[in-house]
């Protein structure tokens, strides 16, 4: 694993300032800047210029996951203004006019889906997917390959295929709903029996949201350690599995599902 770290709408909702600022300080070199919600987009990228990135040697952006086919010109406009080397994570829905997005090459990282979705699931469905978007990676989400095949064949299938295109991970628990949970120890041992076909070039980035809103920094950089830890466990090929999907640091999860 090159780098490890989480998307700023996991630490902070809706507020990637916020998020940056509990990141500082810690050992996280990666980080996923959020636009999953349109209106977000602007002001991201308005702010982009002002943003203490310094820490990070892997950053990336996540560009909205729904937009009608008359804001899409939009998106294209606003993600045109992002630094080249910030790979974009792009959900193979919510492109409309796949001609309209190849002048982005190999910034364009498409994501596999969870099965709420009715494409860009499997390795077949990503194929079409790749022949659109001939230069584009894959941002391979983990949650999502084991939510649509809990035995990771698939999982296995898109790494075989596609692994050579895979620029980024994405790492949480996912249930049947498609809510984002930390890792158990279920989702970390499915994980590691595909580790050896991920890229250990491929940064990590953690999706789940954080339990510790309002806490002190110091509690929420603890448990972004702790979290990272476990992810990187996770996956790394022969990584040892805690025997609990704990470790020394004691925190309250919540009891009910996080939103997806």
């Amino acid at each position: 694993m090159a780098y490890m770290g989480f998307s700023t709408g996991a630490l902070r909702l809706g507020n990637f300032g916020d998020a940056l600022q509990i990141m500082l300080g810690t050992s996280m070199k990666a980080v996923e800047l959020s636009a999953l919600r349109l209106p977000e987009l602007p002001i991201l990228i308005g702010s982009l210029p002002e943003l203490n990135l310094e820490q990070f040697a892997y950053v990336s952006v996540h560009a909205p996951s729904r937009f009608s086919v008359d804001e899409e010109d939009g998106v294209i406009e606003l993600l045109r203004q992002i630094p080249r080397r910030f790979p974009i994570i792009l959900h193979p829905d919510t492109v409309h006019s796949p001609d309209k997005w190849t002048g982005f090459g190999d910034q364009i990282a498409l994501e596999n889906m969870d099965r709420r979705k009715h494409d860009g699931r499997s390795a077949d469905e990503l194929s079409r997917w790749f022949d659109l978007l001939p230069d584009a990676r894959l941002c391979f989400d983990l949650a999502h390959a084991h939510q649509c095949d809990r035995t990771m064949t698939e999982a296995f299938r898109i790494l075989v295929k596609f692994g050579e295109r895979v620029c980024q991970l994405h790492i949480s628990e996912l249930d049947s709903s498609g809510h984002h949970f930390p890792l158990s120890y279920g989702s970390m041992k499915a994980f590691s029996e595909v580790a050896s076909l991920i890229p250990g070039d491929a940064p990590g980035i953690i999706e789940y949201l954080s339990p510790l809103r309002g806490a002190s920094e110091e509690v929420q950089r603890a448990w972004i350690e702790r979290e990272a830890n476990r992810a990187v466990i996770a996956v790394s090929p022969g990584g040892a599995l805690p025997r609990t999907p704990t470790a020394s640091l004691q925190i309250a999860m919540p009891p009910t599902p996080l939103p997806a």
